[in-house]
């Protein structure tokens, strides 16, 4: 596990997202204190990017069907 300070996080974050990328843990320090810890995605995980949105339904409809029918009412 690597470790780095908040500031040198700050200063080359993409070097450390680059490491977390490619499988490692990086856990961040500051004033010498771990304060948190970034962690790859496990695969099959789902994640804000993976995961494919459901369209929303009521009693079949659609929700946009049912506001233009009550926009229509």
């Amino acid at each position: 596990m690597r470790e780095t300070s908040f500031s040198e996080l700050r200063s080359k974050t993409r070097r450390y997202f680059d490491l977390v990328e490619a499988g490692e843990t990086v856990r961040v320090l500051r004033k010498g204190q771990p304060i948190a810890e970034i962690r790859p995605i496990q695969p099959g995980r789902p994640s804000w990017k993976r995961r494919a949105a459901k369209p929303l339904t009521t009693d079949g409809a659609t929700v946009s069907d049912l506001i233009l029918a009550w926009r229509d009412a």
